[in-house]
């Protein structure tokens, strides 16, 4: 038999080669980056669980927010940590919040920045919930008011994208009125529209002080078991007005993401969550895994499966890498 016509080494033989064939460009304009903000002035606190962030005073977080906009990263995602904490999470509610006043020192501080905040009662609650709890249950319906209470803080701030991340039925459109009715209507809604309850989130919980007091989230995120169900919520997230959806956590789910990409037409993201990077960070300060490769190949599995947008603990590192 002859030798085959075909030898795809051939585009393989250099970098320049590779670049030029290469098939799924993710870049630093895919990213956004997750920052975790907290009351008073001057904070700059490492945060044990996932090393290389911290957390923030909203005037340290504007000047984290310049860096990432230096890099050419999309934007960022704040999460709150607030003074205290009560069965409403009415710290998270208020229009002087940690997050609301974080908010408006990143506008300040940068030009082009997109930022997004995520809008949950879990960071502001005392039993760790993402909603009201009645006994020891989670209820859904008095939760929505809560949220789009908060949605509106954040968007009066200055968000330009708010995302709620809860997993109550109802709260895109719940939180859709209430920003069309408050003069909002130009603030984009990203829902985490299949949020797994995923043992990757280990680490974050740590950094937003989010952990459930008692039970778990099994009874409002999605079992890890289903994708069917993903198509549904993402659907109906649509239907109430969502702009972009996400898929979370990324790396074990990019079966999903992939199955959301072919079925709908819009903005796709995907969280490449704490546990995620932090596993990433723990190897590679090992010396078991070289972090760039891994990292790299990480995030363009997840964009390869449809992802266009990448939440990421790793934006930085990855767009000083690429640069």
């Amino acid at each position: 038999m002859p030798f085959p016509a075909h030898r795809p080494r051939r585009l393989r033989r250099t970098d320049r080669l590779r670049a030029l064939v290469r098939e799924t460009q993710v870049g630093p304009k895919n990213l956004i980056y997750p920052l975790f903000v907290v009351p008073g002035s001057g904070k700059r606190l490492p945060i044990s669980s996932l090393p290389g962030c911290f957390h923030l005073s909203a005037d340290e977080a504007a000047k984290e927010a310049r860096e990432v906009e230096s890099l050419g990263i999309a934007g960022v995602i704040l999460f709150g940590l607030p003074e205290g904490k009560d069965a409403q999470g009415s710290q998270g509610l208020t229009d002087d919040g940690v997050v609301p006043e974080a908010v408006r020192a990143i506008r300040a501080a940068c030009r082009d920045l997109l930022v997004v905040t995520d809008v949950c009662l879990c960071e502001y609650t005392s039993h760790g919930h993402c909603g009201v709890v009645e006994g020891e249950e989670v209820r859904n319906d008095p939760t929505l008011e809560l949220l789009a209470r908060m949605s509106v803080a954040h968007a009066k701030a200055g968000a330009h994208v708010v995302a709620p991340s809860d997993m109550m039925d109802g709260r895109v459109g719940a939180i859709r009125r209430a920003l069309d009715s408050s003069g909002e209507s130009d603030v984009a809604l990203l829902s985490y529209a299949a949020k797994y309850a995923s043992a990757f989130y280990g680490p974050f919980r740590e950094a937003a002080g989010s952990t459930p007091q008692f039970g778990d989230r099994r009874s409002y995120q999605m079992d890890p078991a289903n994708a069917r169900e993903a198509l549904k919520e993402v659907a109906l997230d649509l239907d109430e007005g969502a702009d972009m959806v996400m898929v979370k956590p990324a790396l074990s789910y990019l079966d999903v993401i992939r199955r959301v990409r072919d079925r709908f037409d819009v903005p796709v993201a995907a969280y490449n969550v704490s546990g995620e990077y932090a596993m990433v960070k723990a190897a590679a300060e090992k010396g078991w895994i070289d972090e760039r490769r891994t990292a790299t190949e990480i995030l363009t599995s997840i964009h390869r499966a449809g992802a266009d947008i990448i939440l990421t603990y790793h934006a930085k590192d990855f767009a000083r890498w690429v640069k």
